[in-house]
């Protein structure tokens, strides 16, 4: 291809555009400004399709060493799907779900045991260690403070990190001193012992006959004496205090 020229050996022009001869004689006008744009587009593309060639490579390069390639789509596919039909068929599922809850159940139940061992050992501290030193068990009760917990230690709970008592209505009960307010360990005690069908038989011969003449009830020598049928009427606690206090059962 050369360019054409006229007599006087100058370019011949089209619409502005150099004219050029092919080999096989036909001419074509050359339209530089568009070739100079063609060639920017062509570059440009010529870019994008590099960049795009890296960045593929570079994804590819995770997978390196895979050369099944419908063997590793099927293995991925397996993976993800778990083939659920089979599982239910075959009963994976619910033996996962099973291994899952039976781990999550004895963790759970670990959490529980020692939740409720250190409830036991606040109960044992706070209830228990009012009993132990209640003032009002060693002055008026004529039986051990761990017989007087066995039979009103259920009437007491922790609430906002103290005892609490409660009748066997189960209604708190609350302090004559202090109106409104709940009960201290003691009087809360007090109160629910004078609720107690046989406390005659729990409170010291002093305090159950508040002195003077001898109570019906009671022998020549002081002691209680109950008939067999009274006896037999108290529960356990109100049977072995009478006896411990050196009372009497008559027939």
């Amino acid at each position: 291809m050369k360019l054409k020229l006229d007599e006087q050996g100058h370019a011949v022009l089209q619409d502005g555009k150099p004219v050029y001869l092919h080999d096989d004689g036909k001419e074509v006008a050359f339209d530089a400004p568009g070739t100079i744009s063609t060639i920017s587009r062509l570059n440009a593309e010529a870019k994008t399709h590099r960049e795009g060639k890296e960045a593929a490579e570079k994804a590819l390069k995770a997978f390196d060493g895979i050369e099944d390639g419908p063997a590793a789509l099927k293995a991925l596919q397996v993976v993800a799907n778990l083939d659920q039909k089979k599982l239910v068929d075959a009963g994976e599922i619910e033996k996962v779900k099973g291994e899952i809850s039976k781990a999550f159940q004895a963790q759970l139940d670990e959490a529980n045991t020692k939740a409720t061992g250190l409830e036991k050992q606040l109960y044992d501290e706070m209830i228990g260690g009012n009993f132990s030193r209640s003032k009002l068990i060693g002055e008026k009760l004529a039986i051990p403070a761990d017989m007087v917990q066995a039979r009103f230690g259920q009437n007491f709970k922790i609430e906002d990190g103290k005892p609490v008592a409660y009748d066997q209505s189960g209604n708190k009960v609350y302090s004559r001193a202090r109106p409104g307010e709940v009960a201290d360990f003691d009087e809360a005690l007090e109160s629910l012992v004078e609720q107690y069908p046989y406390r005659d038989q729990i409170l010291k011969a002093s305090t159950s006959n508040g002195g003077g003449a001898q109570p019906p009830g009671s022998g020549g020598n002081g002691k209680k004496s109950l008939s067999r049928t009274q006896f037999d009427a108290l529960d356990p606690l109100g049977r072995h205090a009478h006896m411990t206090a050196g009372g009497e059962v008559t027939d």
